[in-house]
């Protein structure tokens, strides 16, 4: 299917700086997107409480639904996640 969809400057803007963060030109990199949110969705089925489904049904919605989280976060050192780091040597 082809799609045309116009965006607001600074979200082009955007898409444009995190597809090049990607390695990805914009029009494959919103593909990505776009097909992770659908097939996460189809993927998972939430229309059950928890307790009514499987041990399989449980582990596939908990993959789908990380699945469907940014995965470009940024990762901080152990020495960045100290006490020290954040709050200083001021032990008040």
């Amino acid at each position: 299917m082809t799609l045309t969809i116009e965006f607001a400057p600074e979200v082009e803007a955007g898409l444009l700086a995190q597809a090049q963060a990607e390695g990805m030109d914009v029009a494959n990199y919103v593909q990505t997107l776009v097909s992770g949110q659908v097939l996460t969705k189809k993927a998972a089925d939430f229309s059950q409480p928890a307790r009514e489904l499987s041990f399989e049904q449980r582990r596939q919605n908990l993959q789908s639904w990380a699945k469907s989280h940014a995965s470009n976060s940024i990762v901080l050192s152990d020495e960045a996640m100290s006490r020290e780091s954040m709050y200083g040597d001021d032990d008040r």
